[in-house]
């Protein structure tokens, strides 16, 4: 989950990206684009006297590459989804959570707990946010017949208006879902058929797979269809744009994502790293992010209280879809099925 980079944050990147120096504790975040609220951020760098500096990424896969590099030395706490998280347990890279110093913990719904297999106990990781990717569609220039389906990407009307998430476990696993699969299969046969609907019919209408400029240019009126988080759509668009946009989930199903939040091994700040989870977690501050955004309160039930917006999409519209998980080798041959579809024309 999420997740992307934006010209509103480009400020904020350059600033906090910039070393520290005034004598107080600081706190290193690697975080994806759009995904914290600086009013939160500020909040707590007042309440706590510190400095928090944030680093972003654009994927999974990015930031993870950085950090077996040896590029995250230094970081407090990231924010990888469900199947990055489950791999990073396993490695050994993250420090065990002291859940007496997360009271607000008691927030966070069985539901969220009962889908994170990976860690169901929190031992290593706190949810952060549970959702799901959609399709954005701007109403003034498409038919108004379209299918809200995964296969609006296979209607030929609207060739060259529409992009696809450049991320291989979100496209496969919804057009597994769309074949009536799981979006964690490691059969082979059945990951070939999603592939042959990716590449012959959603492939051919699309101008290409984007995971930064997407909402960018779908604000700009390039794109009339893009597969998106709806963080990055609210984050783009003005309020009167918004009402020409429909954004919506897939009764099928897809490929749902957890974010966590993280605590590194080599953390230098793991009671700071402690009281930012707690921090975020607290249901009037958490509720400050999914206002920004316009998220459904999945993962902290008490923010509902606190809300002022009505989210994009609601709990209810998760019910088809499956956490993306590690599947271990069979990521292989994702791997070998997608390199075809996203490098070749």
């Amino acid at each position: 989950m999420k997740k992307f980079l934006l010209l509103l944050s480009l400020t904020f990147i350059l600033f906090s990206s910039c070393s520290k120096d005034d004598g107080k504790d600081t706190l290193h975040i690697y975080n994806w684009t759009y995904y914290m609220p600086e009013s939160i951020v500020a909040k707590f760098e007042e309440e706590y006297e510190c400095d928090i500096v944030i680093d972003y990424f654009s994927s999974n896969e990015e930031m993870f590459a950085k950090l077996q590099a040896g590029g995250g030395d230094g970081y407090d706490i990231i924010f990888p989804s469900a199947d990055y998280t489950s791999i990073m347990i396993k490695l050994g890279m993250l420090s065990e959570i002291d859940h007496e110093q997360i009271p607000n913990l008691k927030y966070i719904p069985s539901l969220v707990k009962d889908k994170a297999l990976y860690d169901p106990a929190m031992r290593y990781s706190v949810p952060y946010f549970m959702g799901a990717a959609g399709i954005a569609v701007n109403k003034t220039l498409v038919p108004p017949d379209y299918e809200r389906s995964w296969n609006i990407f296979a209607d030929e009307r609207m060739k060259g208006k529409m992009t696809l998430l450049d991320d291989m476990r979100e496209v496969l696993g919804d057009a597994l879902k769309t074949l009536g699969y799981s979006n964690n299969t490691i059969n082979e046969k059945e990951l070939e058929e999603a592939a042959i609907l990716v590449s012959s019919a959603w492939k051919p209408n699309i101008v290409k797979f984007d995971a930064e400029s997407f909402a960018k240019a779908f604000a700009r009126g390039e794109f009339a269809v893009v597969h998106s988080y709806s963080d990055n759509i609210v984050a783009e668009l003005t309020d009167e744009q918004m009402k020409n946009v429909d954004f919506f989930l897939p009764e099928s199903g897809g490929s749902m994502y957890i974010d966590n939040m993280v605590i590194l091994k080599d953390s230098d700040e793991k009671e700071l790293a402690h009281a930012f989870i707690n921090f975020v977690h607290d249901p009037e501050n958490y509720a400050v992010f999914l206002d920004e955004f316009s998220l459904p309160p999945t993962t902290n039930t008490e923010a509902i209280n606190y809300m002022k917006t009505t989210p994009l999409f609601t709990s209810e519209d998760l019910n088809n879809y499956e956490v993306i998980i590690d599947v271990g080798e069979s990521l292989d041959a994702y791997n070998r099925l997608w390199e075809p579809i996203r490098y070749t024309n």
